[in-house]
């Protein structure tokens, strides 16, 4: 029987204890999801059981492997009443009546557990002389020690907050839409802002006659960048989250038989927890507040020329158009956003990074055990990673140039962003035009998209590096590997001539056909199964 696109298996009611029980639901994989082609995806595994339980929205805590595994152990051990609510979860498959009826038939399970425990120790008990009764309270302890209702209890106290796995569920989590809707949403919402307060378009007049559209709706790096870019991102990092630990992941390692050797997921996410909390600190403090302070609010108080003009600090040149406290709150909105975005972008890097260390670990320890077929299979799961890393990359890359574009444009004397591009693309044939003055001024977002550059970049090249996918593929990567070396050049090169344009519209260009196509064509692996097929 099929209940949410999860197999479901009626309560049966027939006297089973607990142990009786969760044999036969987990050996029919009762809450597991139904394969693609409708049948049941297998058994249950103590991996996939916690990595399931885990998985619950409202489980903050968790569940031990070492817990889960006692379950499927010929043993006395029985289940703790927190475990039986997340087990009746997943045997229920998320639906509230069959939900209830499980919590019910898994608590009578386990009391008939108890008691058949109780009744085989009672025997022994009679037989023991009464001077070698005292250790009992010590053997107690012992077994209260291994019970898995205490090593949950011990478990709760020491698990608190965990930023690697709280970020993790905002892609895991819920629907995929979720975080590429939040990041367009907030970038809405400050364009609305910016338009109830009056600078979402605004000029100013620079000395040398030059005026400038410095407007907010003009940024790109504020409004192309959140709205297209970042979504995009976070899209395809969710795709591949998504695709790595529900399928994946656990087909790699059923193959062997060695899903109970593997360190869980959430485990292999917890590693990177100083990271994580690394990657805050400087996205939160330096990123978003200190560079607010220097950049928006210090210039906006006191005044200042070491920065451009833009829309955050219009006010000290057209104090008419936006009073300095209006701008000071929402320049301050802009930047907890920003700042915010930033950090979910380099958790999106950390959950690549992860995705490929973890693949390349399953690999190396398989690849032995894995031939013919099953290897096959293996590459192909590589591959599918690589193309979506690949589109990963180029996204972040795109990320970087827009910051850097928006940034040139600023110490240009073009008059708007898009007059200073088609300006420059017909500098190269026209004759006699005018040399740029260009003026200087602090850049610091020169820097920050530098690191995202760079970042995304290192995450390709890890990719490329760890994962083992064939010779077969290997030309697909040289071009993949190619068209992000093109587009980082590009970056490098925004504002170094004239006529950067061209080399800007080139690599923009290639790199909008790679997200459709990220193997340029059709590669040798997908000739030699086309040619399978035909044959």
């Amino acid at each position: 029987m099929e209940k949410n696109g999860k197999i479901f298996v009626a309560p049966p009611k027939d006297g089973s204890d607990f142990k009786e029980l969760f044999k036969q639901l987990a050996a029919v994989g009762a809450g597991r999801p139904v394969g693609i082609d409708g049948f049941p995806q297998g058994p249950w595994t103590p991996e996939l059981l916690a990595e399931a339980i885990s998985q619950i929205d409202s489980n903050r805590v968790g569940v031990e492997l070492r817990t889960v595994q006692l379950w499927f152990q010929e043993n006395d051990k029985g289940i703790s009443t927190s475990n039986i609510t997340w087990l009746a979860r997943i045997f229920g498959c998320d639906d509230k009546e069959a939900t209830s009826e499980w919590l019910l038939e898994l608590s009578t399970a386990q009391s008939r557990l108890t008691a058949k425990r109780r009744g085989s120790k009672k025997p022994a008990a009679t037989s023991l002389l009464p001077d070698i009764l005292r250790p009992t309270a010590v053997d107690n302890q012992t077994q209260r020690s291994d019970d898995p209702a205490h090593e949950d209890e011990v478990a709760s106290q020491k698990k608190g907050f965990s930023l690697a796995k709280q970020s993790e569920a905002l892609f895991s989590s819920g629907s995929p839409l979720n975080l590429p809707a939040s990041a367009f949403a907030g970038a809405s919402a400050l364009g609305f802002l910016s338009y109830i307060v009056g600078i979402h378009s605004a000029t100013y007049s620079r000395p040398g006659g030059v005026v400038k559209q410095v407007g907010f709706l003009w940024a790109p790096n504020w409004t192309f960048l959140f709205m297209v870019l970042l979504p995009l991102f976070f899209s395809f990092v969710t795709e591949l989250l998504l695709f790595w630990k529900q399928d994946a992941r656990f087909s790699l390692l059923a193959q062997a038989n060695r899903l109970e050797d593997e360190v869980p997921w959430t485990r292999s996410i917890q590693a990177y927890s100083y990271t994580y909390w690394a990657v805050f600190v400087i996205c939160v403090m330096f990123a978003g507040i200190f560079q607010w302070i220097g950049v928006c609010l210090i210039p906006l108080v006191r005044g200042g020329e070491d920065y451009a003009i833009s829309w955050g600090t219009v006010a000290t040149v057209q104090p008419d158009l936006i009073s300095v406290p209006v701008e000071i709150v929402f320049t301050a909105l802009a930047y907890l956003y920003m700042c915010l975005c930033f950090y979910l972008f380099f958790v999106g890097l950390i959950l690549l990074h992860t995705i490929i260390h973890d693949l390349w670990k399953i690999d190396a320890r398989l690849k032995a055990r894995l031939v013919g077929e099953h290897r096959r299979e293996g590459r192909e799961i590589s591959i599918r990673v690589m193309r979506g890393i690949f589109r990963c990359t180029i996204v972040g890359v795109l990320v970087a140039i827009c910051m850097k574009v928006q940034s040139a444009y600023l110490s240009s004397n073009g008059e708007d962003i898009v007059t200073w591009i088609v300006h420059d693309l017909f500098s190269v044939v026209r004759e006699n035009h005018d040399t740029p003055n260009n003026v200087t001024y602090r850049m610091p977002t020169h820097y920050s998209s530098l690191l995202v550059a760079i970042s995304a970049c290192v995450v390709f090249l890890y990719g490329s590096i760890r994962l083992d996918v064939g010779e077969r593929f290997r030309e697909a990567l040289w071009k993949m590997s190619a068209a992000v070396g093109l587009l980082l050049v590009t970056y490098l090169l925004i504002g170094a001539f004239d006529g950067f344009s061209f080399l800007l519209v080139a690599g923009v260009l290639l790199a909008t056909y790679g997200l459709f196509d990220p193997e340029f064509g059709p590669s040798r692996a997908r000739k030699s199964e086309s040619n399978q097929s035909v044959s």
